[in-house]
């Protein structure tokens, strides 16, 4: 029978890595979300290669303080809660406290980031967990992070990686659907030097569609708006003539995570049923928010 083994610390962080950390498009997920905590209004993704050999997320939220920078990547480090019963009224996008480490362990990642408070930024380098250097930096308030070559020490993960375009298809339509989420948010999304998408935060849902989906789509669309004591629902829904032959464009929020959802689903295409050809699905974009009173 083989001896069980107690792992090393470094294998540890690989194998949790892949937990949180299967492809680009996770990382950018991960950062992205956690520059949205930080109450960024601004946020450029830039990728290269499909955001394999490159990714640089730059935000203008609350930066973090230069004596934290170091505990941010260890796991299970966060600062979205501090108890067990805050869970039970979480309202970040993140929580775990593992993106950081676990995209530390498979990548070459450099953070610059600076508080309000503070008069100097803090440049911080870690390659594969290892810590390579901290140093103070010039730097606006917000932070950037930079990830590259991303599973590098990682061989069979790379291995399993689609083309580089379609890993950049992955992230496009990740960040389309975050910019849709956060009308208030403005996106920039560049890819191989060429921008792809730029969202001016204006809180604007219905902008922000005409930016993603074109003029005739825009033109398509009505307001949908409703609440009661537990939830609001705010959107668009298509007129029948921009249905489409695919589910792909019936996209669904809650507190600002995009979902799937049968329930919604079936609802939405019973009512209509009547107005649309057989293969036919509606145009719709909904998002849905909890109330004070409502379940977090």
């Amino acid at each position: 029978m083989p001896q069980i083994e107690v792992l090393d610390e470094k294998t540890i962080d690989r194998i949790a890595a892949g937990e949180v950390v299967e492809r680009p498009s996770s990382v950018v997920k991960e950062l992205v979300e956690n520059a949205v905590d930080a109450k960024a209004t601004a946020i450029t993704i830039e990728i290269k290669d499909g955001g394999i050999s490159f990714i640089r997320i730059t935000d203008n939220g609350q930066g973090i303080p230069k004596e934290e920078v170091q505990k941010a990547f260890l796991r299970h480090a966060t600062s979205k809660l501090k108890k067990i019963e805050d869970l039970l009224t979480i309202s970040s996008l993140g929580f775990r406290g593992e993106a950081l480490s676990s995209i530390a362990a498979v990548a070459q990642v450099e953070v610059i980031t600076k508080t309000a408070s503070e008069l100097t930024g803090t440049k911080y380098r870690i390659e594969g967990s290892k810590e390579i250097g901290q140093e103070e930096i010039g730097a606006p308030e917000g932070t950037t992070f930079l990830v590259r070559n991303l599973f590098y020490n990682t061989p069979a993960r790379h291995k399993f990686l689609k083309s580089a375009q379609t890993e950049a298809s992955y992230i496009s339509t990740l960040v389309e659907r975050l910019a849709l989420s956060h009308p208030d948010i403005s996106f920039q999304l560049i890819v191989n030097n060429q921008p792809k998408l730029h969202t001016n935060g204006n809180t604007k849902l219905k902008d922000i569609i005409y930016h993603i989906f074109g003029r005739d789509i825009a033109a398509g669309v009505l307001p949908v708006r409703a609440q009661c004591d537990l939830f609001s629902i705010d959107g668009y829904i298509g007129k029948p003539i921009i249905a489409r032959g695919n589910r792909n464009f019936e996209i669904y929020f809650i507190n600002g995570r995009y979902i799937k959802s049968t329930l919604l689903t079936k609802c939405i295409e019973d009512a209509y049923k009547p107005y649309l050809m057989k293969h036919q699905y509606p145009f719709t974009v909904c998002i849905c928010r909890w109330t004070a009173n409502g379940w977090m």
